[in-house]
């Protein structure tokens, strides 16, 4: 069994904005992978299902970004896992916007939600880090993760998204490389 957390903040203030990437990765292997309708759970909204032969658990925690980790702990206590088999989709400024990577451990860069739940369970859980690009500027950064995705930049989200979730199966498998190479060129076409 893995539990895959989307990072965000709960509220449909905050649904389009930059720091959400988490939850709609989340929401959309949901939906594409067909899992069970979402239950309150943990302080966030769960669901279940299968990805390929493997048992996955969703969660959004509904905790805002800051408190995550709580959410993930829980959760993770419950089902008495381990946090290698914990994978963490977040929004991540130093990869360019829609590209995605997947790493294992290391540091938490300034990202507020993964330093909760490094808090709570250590470094050692797998990333899926979701590119939204640097605005320039250090002054602008805050504005700019907060900030809504335009209008112009629909298209290549929804890709992505899309991308993410039809390659899953990989990730679930634990095959990071292919998963990254087959979303990569999913975007491509």
């Amino acid at each position: 069994m893995q539990l895959w957390v989307g990072l965000g903040n709960p509220g449909p203030q905050y649904a389009m904005h930059r720091h959400n990437v988490g939850f709609m990765a989340i929401d959309t292997i949901g939906e594409v992978h067909g899992f069970s309708p979402v239950q309150k759970k943990f302080q966030g909204w769960m669901q279940e299902g299968r990805i390929g032969s493997e048992k996955i658990l969703l969660l959004k925690p509904a905790t805002f970004m800051n408190e995550s980790g709580r959410s993930v702990s829980e959760a993770m206590r419950f089902y008495k896992l381990d946090p290698s088999d914990l994978t963490v989709f977040h929004d991540e400024l130093d990869l360019a916007p829609f590209k995605v990577k997947v790493k294992r451990g290391g540091g938490l860069a300034g990202h507020n939600g993964l330093r909760s739940i490094g808090q709570h369970l250590g470094p050692d859980f797998r990333r899926v880090r979701i590119g939204i690009g640097h605005p320039g500027h250090k002054d602008r950064v805050t504005g700019h993760v907060l900030g809504n995705y335009s209008k112009a930049e629909m298209d290549p989200l929804i890709v992505m998204l899309g991308a993410v979730a039809a390659e899953s199966d990989r990730l679930a498998a634990g095959d990071d490389a292919r998963f990254m190479s087959d979303v990569a060129l999913r975007q491509q076409d």
